[in-house]
């Protein structure tokens, strides 16, 4: 039997790197499509609504938007191909591992496909755009799945122990909150690039850049780690579909995705509207954005290493509670507030404490129950775990993207503020639901199946 080396921070920070990439495109888009292609610009923010005129923008179906419904369609697709290419990887017998070749073969196009969304639906003919950014969506989905799907599977393979799990969920947030940060800056960057290209193509050169960098950190990692040296990975036998029903029968599983799945819908209602409560309900200009969101970031970045210390001493549990509690709180204080940027301040502040808790250790608890059951019947289907859980969760964030955007649609002050109460309130009950998640037991059976080993 070959020689493992050994599992090192530094090989869980090189790997964190890929979170880095994925997440700076997923944020470009997530963040910032709903700004530009719905909306109506002002003197204050006028490239909100930049690319709206490209689509169809009145509702077609009771309230519900072409464009919302293309993203509730794209998330659903989404969510749907997440076992098949979790059940490809987890059965895949490549030569350089079940994980690694998908992330070296999807970096290019899935940066590509992320700047195609910004660039390509904009003819005078608004079927065909409409035709085209459905197209490129789905596209841009699979692509994402197929990188991140088998990316995220090396989350509970590299967490060889438990204290390994909680490092590279730590070091994985870290690089995802610092991905998504930086897609904030798309406007400020947009804006820099302006005057060659005008304002439609300073946002398109921005995208490209920002696709660029983000395709260069998800192929180091790629290439860097070379599975076999760290892993041994036998294939599954089990097909996709039959795996994933597998996967939802495990109650401890089922329990964190009830809540998961409620908390995904109430935090994408919150940050699909988030542009919008700070320029309609604060009345801010959208520059502002990335000082929000620098010091909402900062601030959470300073708490990493508490969380990752408390979770080491009193467990993920009571963390992610206090953390979905947390988010209820911002969420009501979006429904209540008033104008000013003393409000996207406390906002902001108020964010980074839940913003660290639930950008951590989440995906811990999932590679916990995945390597549960890998003791249990020793068979290792961590990419199906993770699919599942974004199987859900996905279905939770097209659910809200359909609601924002039918909500929206009169584009009223009131109509952003009651998306902020619908989160709030669906916050509250993913909380509730979470209680029941019995994390002891899952650590003292892996405990007792690895004897003495290390956790």
């Amino acid at each position: 039997m070959k020689q493992l080396k050994p599992i090192t921070n530094k090989l869980l920070w090189v790997f964190a790197l890929g979170q880095f990439g994925w997440s700076l495109l997923s944020g470009v888009v997530s963040n910032w499509m709903v700004y530009y292609y719905t909306g109506t610009p002002t003197e204050q923010n006028p490239n909100t609504g930049i690319f709206a005129t490209g689509i169809t923008q009145n509702p077609i179906l009771f309230k519900l938007t072409l464009f919302g419904l293309i993203l509730a369609v794209g998330r659903i697709f989404d969510a749907v191909t997440d076992p098949l290419i979790a059940g490809w990887s987890d059965r895949s017998k490549f030569k350089g591992g079940r994980r690694i070749p998908f992330m070296r073969a999807m970096a290019v196009p899935f940066s590509l496909c992320t700047i195609g969304l910004f660039t390509i639906p904009q003819t005078s003919n608004i079927a065909l755009n409409n035709t085209t950014l459905f197209i490129l969506l789905m596209v841009f989905y699979l692509f994402m799945t197929m990188f991140c799907t088998p990316y995220n599977a090396l989350i509970a393979e590299l967490g060889d122990t438990q204290q390994h799990r909680i490092n590279v969920s730590t070091y994985i947030s870290l690089t995802f909150i610092v991905g998504q940060t930086i897609s904030f800056f798309l406007p400020n960057l947009a804006g820099m690039l302006e005057g060659p290209f005008g304002n439609a193509g300073g946002i398109r050169m921005a995208v490209a850049i920002m696709s660029a960098i983000a395709c260069v950190a998800m192929l180091f990692p790629a290439f860097y780690i070379n599975e076999r040296d760290y892993i041994e990975s036998k294939p599954s036998e089990t097909r996709p579909f039959h795996s994933l029903a597998k996967t939802f029968s495990n109650e401890q599983f089922r329990r964190f995705v009830y809540s998961d799945v409620i908390y995904f819908f109430a935090l994408t209602l919150f940050q699909t509207g988030l542009a919008f409560y700070e320029t309609k309900l604060m009345e801010i200009e959208d520059s502002y954005t990335i000082v929000l969101t620098g010091t909402m970031t900062f601030i959470s970045l300073c708490l990493y290493p508490l969380v990752n210390k408390f979770a080491k001493t009193f467990g993920k549990k009571r963390l992610i509670i206090t953390g979905f509690f947390a988010y209820s709180c911002v969420f009501l204080i979006t429904t209540l507030c008033g104008k000013g940027l003393v409000w996207g301040f406390v906002v902001a502040v108020t964010a980074s404490i839940p913003m660290a808790i639930l950008g951590i250790l989440p995906q811990a608890c999932v590679a916990d129950v995945a390597e549960l059951t890998r003791l249990q019947t020793g068979e290792d289907r961590s990419g199906m775990f993770f699919a599942a859980r974004t199987f859900a969760f996905k279905m939770g964030q097209a659910i809200a993207m359909v609601v924002f955007t039918s909500v929206t649609v009169s584009g009223t002050p009131q109509s952003y503020r009651s998306t902020a109460l619908i989160a709030f309130i669906t916050c509250f009950i993913g909380a509730c639901i979470f209680l029941t998640f019995n994390e002891k037991k899952i650590l003292s059976e892996i405990k007792e199946l690895k004897g003495s080993e290390e956790i």
